[in-house]
């Protein structure tokens, strides 16, 4: 079976790559870097040419709310077409557990425009919402940062190894389409400050940290569940504690 993976040199990518290699299918990571740009559709249908699945797992440059619309928006206007007259039969997409829930910040709305135009493109598709991934707790850290403190919604978190996504995203490669959204998290609930709080520690950074009922996240409120899974098929095997206390070259 051959399967291209658009951002196949990322986080998730990368490793999604790797796990299906390993399983022995004809696997394409494919990127601007390599001559894949879903921005302008250079590539596109060659690489797309003989794909069985094709699993996107790219992500905006910027999440400021005008490029990061026009990242998804541009991108799936190109991808998908092109997807169709190529005759793929799986179209996988990692999106967020709680995107229809954070509509008023503009990162979701742009992931919420890329589900819909999925849904709406005639392939049978599978969508994987995953929660915060692990490699997550500093980029929180910097968006919740106010005057030299760190304060976050009161609100819960169900963090995700970013290789538990992958084994997950690898795993539906090899499965019919669920033609739905598949939620995936991590196998520990915290509160959002004391998992801060812990990888803070671990990392020897020293800012104070609170939680606010008002704080925002993302640019969008949130009640205490918002970003948890509500029905979650698959949790992770990685626990935070022993993923945070590795050597960075070990996680």
């Amino acid at each position: 079976m051959k399967i291209v993976v658009i951002g196949g040199t990322g986080l998730i990518g990368s490793q999604t790559v790797k796990q299906l290699q390993q399983s022995g299918h004809e696997v394409i990571a494919a990127s601007p870097n390599n001559g894949v740009n879903t921005l302008t559709g250079e590539g596109l249908k060659e690489v797309l040419q003989g794909a069985n699945v094709v699993i996107d797992v790219s992500n905006s440059p910027s999440f400021d709310d005008v490029p990061v619309m026009n990242f998804f928006k541009t991108a799936n206007e190109n991808l998908l077409p092109a997807e169709k007259a190529a005759g793929v039969q799986h179209h996988i997409a990692l999106s967020v557990v709680g995107t229809q829930k954070l509509q008023a910040s503009g990162y979701f709305r742009a992931k919420q425009v890329q589900e819909d135009m999925i849904k709406a493109s005639g392939i049978p598709y599978t969508i994987v919402h995953a929660t915060q991934f692990f490699e997550f707790a500093g980029g929180i850290v910097g968006m919740s940062m106010v005057d030299g403190k760190v304060i976050v919604p009161a609100a819960n978190i169900q963090p995700i190894a970013s290789k538990d996504v992958a084994a997950f995203m690898a795993k539906t490669a090899l499965e019919q389409p669920a033609n739905k959204i598949l939620e995936i998290g991590g196998p520990e609930k915290y509160d959002m400050a004391a998992w801060v709080k812990q990888y803070l520690q671990a990392t020897h950074k020293n800012y104070e940290v609170s939680s606010d009922p008002q704080a925002l996240y993302s640019g969008a409120p949130i009640t205490a569940d918002t970003i948890v899974p509500e029905a979650a098929v698959s949790l992770g095997k990685t626990h935070y504690a022993e993923w945070i206390a590795l050597p960075e070259n070990q996680r």
